[in-house]
């Protein structure tokens, strides 16, 4: 019997070494530093809650965020009742996040080895946008920005083989992946609207027939479509709405609200927006430019999958101009994905691509004689590396970002720091949730029993993260947890934790029920404890003890 090699495909090596890559600098960040996401630490929290509190149901996870990210965490924090630590140091959504960006390195090399460009400008856009330090971050620290640049580049390398092969499967799996980044951000709606115009427009060209060109934009839109009606339909069925994130007290819309963020709107935030694109992407303009320039020479549609991520940049810029999203430098890392492949395709397309089932009209592929695409590209690749460094200065500036400039603090802890009360800052960041896991860690040296402690998860979700017996809280998603509010004694609470009725504590569930909770115990609490924070921005709790009802 004649024996089988293992077929290995080509992008395993580079896919492992990627996600190998990005898990040691998250390993590092959150077990070598304590630097941890609030944002990702809150989808731990979640998942946590659906899997292991003490009123488990899927639900749990809730509907401010679309559910993906936190879904895919569920096998791994389920082994999280026997080694918390996966939860406490949020290994879990670093676990997720690194494959998720070592799949868009794959893609992005895969765009540019199916355009046919040369091996060296392959390899050296690949590794830049694999080194870029926006993607090393976000792949290594769980945020859903790494599953999120996954799926829309995914879904621009299927339209741009569309473009040449009209193969209905990948525009099939083009839909496919905008409905799972629609699953991971909402962004997602800004890129499949205008993919779903593009594929129109296209077919119709091509066609000349109404029928097809809507044919084709409803195989693109309708995943989103699905997960759009399925999702809010969900919401609405559990919670009495359908956007949660727009009418909750937990959500984007409130935590603007009380923290004061969001824009002042006009030219202010557009030059914010432009200046966060900039360095996040120095190159992108010039490249951009010539890009365009050589796709309307050559006549080559393929690039004009390129409106997806642009289109994500235009969202984000409009819902900071309308003061509906925070100024934060990751709402723009798609343009790091753009500015490669805007590199990428400097090079004339050639060869045949490979398609399982080419539609009838597909298109061919013919080189462009001219000498200057050589020495052009050289150039653009130059100025994408070039950019590299630039982004990670600004990764450091608490100017342009806010999130990020703790690094410095993490990575150069021994530069000198021009600014002492800057550095106290950085240092208070990175130990942000070290106080919630010393109450976690208190707590469960109790040895309480289960529903014994209760709290708003809205800033209790690191105790949930770090707690070794999840079982002990009531907390929002406990279809109790009215009613144990309500009358906490007779519900076995023997201890309530409370933050100040200021900022997003106004919107803490115990401040809204007992408003004098915080300041005196409301009648039937006394003080155990009281917890200065650590951490920035972070609250001081007070722990009670039930002593009435």
């Amino acid at each position: 019997m004649r024996s089988r090699s293992l077929h290995i495909p080509r992008a395993t090596p580079l896919f492992l070494l990627a996600a190998a890559g990005y898990l040691a600098v998250g390993l590092y960040l959150a077990l070598g530093v304590g630097y941890l996401q609030g944002d990702a630490l809150s989808r731990v929290a979640d998942t946590r809650a659906a899997l292991l509190s003490r009123d488990p149901h899927l639900a749990a996870i809730g509907f401010i965020f679309t559910p993906l990210t936190a879904l895919a965490q569920l096998p791994l924090v389920w082994l999280s009742e026997w080694f918390p630590q996966l939860t406490r140091w949020g290994l879990t959504s670093i676990a997720v996040s690194a494959p998720a960006m070592a799949g868009a390195v794959v893609q992005v090399q895969a765009i540019a080895r199916e355009r046919r460009c040369p091996a060296w400008m392959t390899w050296l856009l690949t590794a830049a946008f694999a080194l870029h330090p926006m993607i090393i971050y976000y792949g290594a620290n769980g945020m859903s920005e790494a599953l999120f640049v996954f799926f829309v580049v995914w879904a621009v390398r299927r339209l741009v083989r569309w473009m040449t092969t009209d193969d209905v499967h990948d525009l099939i799996v083009a839909g496919l992946a905008l409905g799972l980044a629609y699953l991971t951000r909402y962004d997602a709606l800004a890129a499949t609207g205008t993919a779903t115009l593009l594929v129109a427009a296209v077919a119709w060209y091509r066609s000349r027939r109404g029928a097809v060109a809507v044919l084709d934009g409803l195989l693109v839109a309708a995943p989103t479509v699905l997960a759009f009606v399925v999702w809010s339909a969900t919401s609405w069925l559990i919670t009495g709405s359908a956007l949660a994130q727009f009418s909750s007290r937990y959500g984007n819309a409130a935590i603007l609200e009380q923290s004061g963020g969001g824009s002042a709107g006009g030219l202010e935030a557009i030059a914010f927006s432009a200046a966060e694109i900039i360095v996040t992407a120095p190159a992108l303009a010039l490249v951009g430019v010539v890009c365009v320039t050589l796709a309307a020479r050559r006549r080559d549609p393929e690039p004009l999958a390129l409106l997806l991520p642009l289109a994500v940049l235009a969202f984000a810029t409009l819902a900071y101009l309308r003061g509906l999203t925070f100024p934060f430098l990751r709402f723009y890392i798609i343009a790091v994905p753009l500015l490669v492949l805007c590199a990428v395709f400097l090079a004339p397309r050639h060869g045949r691509m490979r398609a399982r089932r080419p539609g009838p009209r597909p298109v061919d592929r013919a080189d462009d004689p001219s000498r200057w695409t050589a020495p052009v590209s050289a150039i653009a690749v130059l100025a994408v590396v070039a950019g590299l460094p630039v982004s990670a200065a600004a990764m450091l500036s608490p100017e342009l970002s806010q999130e990020q400039h703790a690094l410095h603090a993490a990575i150069l802890p021994r530069l000198g720091y021009s600014d002492p009360e800057l550095r106290r800052e950085q240092e208070a960041i990175i130990a942000s949730f070290d106080t919630e896991r010393r109450i976690a860690e208190y707590l469960d040296s109790l040895g309480l029993d289960d529903g014994s402690v209760i709290l708003d998860t809205m800033q209790g979700f690191p105790i949930i993260a770090s707690t070794s017996h999840p079982q002990t809280y009531v907390i929002p998603s406990d279809r109790d947890f009215v009613t144990a509010l309500n009358d906490p004694g007779a519900h076995g609470i023997e201890y309530l934790l409370t933050v100040p009725d200021e900022g997003r504590g106004a919107a803490d569930a115990l401040n809204l029920r007992y408003p004098t909770i915080y300041e005196n115990g409301s009648g039937f609490a006394s003080l155990e404890a009281e917890v200065v924070n650590s951490g920035h921005d972070r609250p001081t709790w007070r722990l009670w003890r039930v002593v009435g009802s």
